[in-house]
């Protein structure tokens, strides 16, 4: 089965990518993992200047996920183009840089730098990080604000424009759209729930700053829904996300709309998981007889 995927004008040899959420930089999956296994990376969640994050902890493992506070700890824009980008750009994958911004000025600033560099092929505009106080899920949760902040980049980037939306809104597919009118050329969904653990010996909770965003095989449904709905709403490819472990998971989102997907949580518990992805992918085509994976973007709703 030809694997590859046309994701708004960039070309994928697979349809999985690294979620950026879990992938960092890279530096510390290429000690147990094959970078070249993925389609794309999108790297961690970027900001103009660095950021030190939330106060620990910061993760815990909840029933079918986990939860993270991370807090978009980053070294800064400056810092990611002058040595993460040429450092990963060895591995010959497209890299997605996902950004945010704590205001429309910044999302345009970093915008008009990456613009500068040749190593980026795609930038995702994070508007859905529920674990920051600024900025963040708040331009992502009104449409006219996903608006605002996808035009502010897309008037200093004139490559491929991605959009990476949050589900705790009442209408998605409003957002999704409000996002494709400021210039998005494709929408990425979803990131993280909000929850909450408790510990019940110290009686408080667990994380350092109280919620965190959930993830993981526990949001599946809802992931395969958003996908679902927003796929039908926008003239624009989906990359789906939310729960994916292996390649029946994959399909599902394939077939619910997305034109490629995200595996974030899946590569903490098994770092190999977009080989056996594209393994079961391949044997799948086999067996059913799909000469192009392209040709099940959809089938669930057409």
């Amino acid at each position: 089965m030809d694997l590859s995927v046309n994701l708004a004008g960039l070309t994928l040899k697979n349809p999985v990518i690294a979620a950026s959420g879990v992938f960092g930089y890279g530096e510390e999956y290429v000690k147990v993992g094959d970078i070249r296994w993925f389609g794309a990376v999108s790297v961690k969640g970027t900001t103009l200047n660095p950021r030190a994050g939330n106060p620990p902890p910061r993760t815990c493992e909840t029933p079918a996920g986990m939860l993270n506070s991370i807090g978009l700890e980053n070294p800064g824009a400056k810092v990611v183009i002058e040595e993460k980008l040429p450092w990963l750009a060895q591995f010959g994958v497209p890299v997605i840089v996902n950004i945010s911004g704590e205001s429309y000025e910044e999302f345009r600033t970093l915008g008009s730098m990456f613009s500068e560099s040749p190593l980026v092929s795609a930038l995702e505009v994070n508007v859905s990080c529920p674990n920051v106080r600024a900025g963040g899920m708040a331009f992502g949760v009104d449409p006219r604000s996903c608006y605002r902040a996808t035009y502010a980049v897309r008037r200093a980037w004139h490559g491929p424009l991605i959009v990476k939306l949050t589900p705790n809104v009442q209408d998605i597919s409003s957002v999704a759209r409000a996002a494709v009118e400021g210039g998005a050329d494709a929408i990425s969904l979803i990131n993280t729930l909000v929850g909450l653990a408790i510990d019940i010996k110290k009686r408080k909770p667990v994380l350092g700053s109280v919620t965190g965003g959930l993830s993981g095989p526990a949001i599946k449904p809802v992931a395969l829904r958003c996908v679902y709905e927003v796929s039908q709403a926008v003239p624009v490819p989906v990359i789906g996300m939310g729960g994916i472990l292996d390649y029946r998971d994959a399909l599902e989102f394939i077939m619910a709309g997305a034109t490629a997907v995200a595996v974030g949580t899946a590569v903490l518990v098994n770092p190999s998981v977009p080989r056996s992805i594209v393994e079961g992918l391949i044997k799948y085509g086999q067996e059913e007889g799909v000469e192009r994976i392209s040709d099940l973007v959809g089938v669930a709703w057409r």
